[in-house]
């Protein structure tokens, strides 16, 4: 009886052992879709309990008919081929794959998700991407990214396995417009930077990148039919370092290379004030008619345009024209901050002007919120930094309005008294702090009916090279675009702070230097 009994006992254990093997080696683990760590949020995920594994032979395919949707899957290929080793070859096809494939569809989805919105079904067979549109695919493919192991990201060949947890995403922005920017002009930053800088936005499901491309230190972009501006007026930088400028060319580069991503360059040319590097190469934009001394401090509001002479409106519109014709974009900024020197009797008719100009060439006005002190031409948006009562007033003129309060969302405040690089005139920011607020409560008499979106800028008086913005952008912008695509009711701190931690792995695949802040609980150490 007991040798019976320890038999059935030892089947039992056997055949356990066989179901634990089969089970390891059909793929399958553990697998809870909501658990992922998935940043901005979802709007709403369901988990299937089971995984799908991407292996030697998955096959992307696309919908047949569609270049960009082919050029997507590349772009997907591309970033899983080097961590996987896989040949993950991309293929169109006309109907659904049966199994084992990646199936990219603009057949649309049973949702109302938009033109950025996605739906995203995940099975033991399947990969389902369907979008209404291709920067719908695109955003649903950083999705994927996130919920394979952060090892996907690196650019050696890793073991995997490489699982995907099961279940259903449904998810769409709650602004249209979420962005950085990136000030190019108190330090100069080459095109590969603002690349990474740009794949950085992409990760994370932003689709604005505000380039600051001229400052009393620097003009950034090279004007054919102003020569001078970025051969002299380009030449320097803060602390007096060589300086630099894109090529209309570069600048086309980056445009192509951010419209492939489903980003849209907004470029800004600052005026009336912060003008100084032009006011420098050309005499005649001074009411005196002298040359400025190149500056390499960082003093602000000393600067003006002559705005009493006409060949100050032929210098703007000649600009605009120029930089407007290089970028696809709906928007052109045209700054309007902290023009001291210029007396409001003559920056009001100029910001009218202007505006017009800008109009003229086919694009839609931003200014920092100072320009609600003009006369707003319809469709023109105030970019709010820092003057409630400025942003008020562009709302009361039925202006939209762009939100990028200083002592929350400037990604060029320091985190603590400690940070070296950084400066701290609108406050400490740490983590918590960026992430931890509502655009559509922030400011009294501006509510969401009122506002585009949410940007978070980064200007350069103390960053001077990738490493340096990397540490002062992460991990602050993954918030920043949360607070952009995921309602607020879907958002907490303390729940946040847990899917962040866990992106520490990813920054590390990526080769991110990052601010180890000591708020969140960091998994990858």
């Amino acid at each position: 009886m007991a040798e019976r009994i320890k038999n059935f006992f030892t089947a039992i254990i056997l055949i356990a052992v066989m179901l634990t093997l089969q089970m390891c080696s059909s793929g399958k683990t553990e697998s809870d879709l909501s658990g992922e760590s998935i940043i901005p949020r979802p709007v709403e995920i369901i988990s299937a309990g089971d995984l799908f594994t991407l292996k030697t032979g998955t096959v992307i395919y696309v919908q047949d008919g569609s270049d960009e949707l082919m050029r997507i899957g590349e772009y997907l290929a591309d970033l899983l081929r080097p961590s996987t080793g896989f040949e993950l070859p991309v293929r169109p096809a006309a109907k659904e794959p049966r199994s084992g494939a990646i199936w990219l569809t603009l057949a649309g989805t049973d949702r109302d998700t938009g033109e950025e919105g996605y739906e995203l079904l995940i099975t033991r067979r399947l990969v389902k991407l369907a979008a209404n549109s291709p920067a719908g695919i695109f955003r649903g493919l950083q999705t994927i990214r996130q919920i394979l192991p952060p090892a996907v990201e690196m650019k050696a060949k890793q073991e995997g396995p490489w699982y995907i947890p099961a279940g259903t995403i449904v998810d769409y922005p709650d602004y249209p417009y979420r962005g950085a920017m990136l000030d190019v002009s108190r330090h100069f930053f080459g095109v590969e930077d603002v690349k990474r800088f740009t794949d950085f936005l992409a990760y994370y499901k932003m689709n604005i990148l505000h380039l600051h491309l001229s400052d009393d230190q620097g003009w950034r972009i090279e004007i054919k039919s102003w020569p001078n501006l970025a051969i002299h007026g380009g030449s320097t930088q803060v602390g007096g370092g060589e300086g630099g400028y894109y090529t209309q060319e570069q600048y086309t580069e980056i445009v192509q290379y951010a419209r492939e991503r489903y980003i849209d360059i907004v470029p800004e040319i600052d005026m009336p004030g912060h003008t100084n590097a032009a006011l420098a190469s050309y005499p005649e934009l001074n009411c005196d008619g002298k040359a400025r001394e190149l500056y390499t401090g960082t003093q602000v509001g000393f600067s003006t345009l002559c705005t009493s002479k006409e060949i100050t409106y032929k210098f703007v519109d000649d600009v605009v024209r120029e930089i407007a014709a290089l970028t696809p974009g709906a928007w052109f900024h045209i700054g309007g901050d902290e023009s001291h020197v210029t007396k409001i009797e003559d920056y009001i008719p100029f910001i009218n002007r202007v505006q017009d100009i800008v109009l003229s060439h086919g694009k839609k006005v931003i200014g920092w919120d100072e320009i609600a002190l003009s006369e707003l031409r319809p469709g023109s948006v105030a970019q709010h930094w820092a003057d409630v009562e400025n942003a008020q007033k562009a709302v009361g003129q039925g202006a939209k309005i762009l939100m990028s309060p200083a002592r929350k969302a400037y990604l060029d405040m320091k985190y603590d008294k400690s940070t070296k690089l950084g400066l701290r005139w609108a406050g400490l920011i740490e983590v918590d702090t960026g992430y931890d607020w509502d655009p559509a409560t922030i400011t009294p008499g501006i509510g969401k009916e009122n506002i585009i979106g949410v940007e978070s800028p980064l200007w350069s008086e103390t960053v001077t090279n990738m490493e340096e913005i990397e540490f002062m952008v992460f991990p602050r912008l993954p918030g920043y675009a949360e607070i952009g695509w995921t309602p607020k009711a879907l958002r907490s701190w303390d729940e946040y702070k847990v899917r962040l931690a866990r992106h520490g792995e990813r920054f590390e695949a990526m080769g991110i230097n990052f601010y180890r802040s000591p708020l969140v609980p960091w998994t990858d150490k």
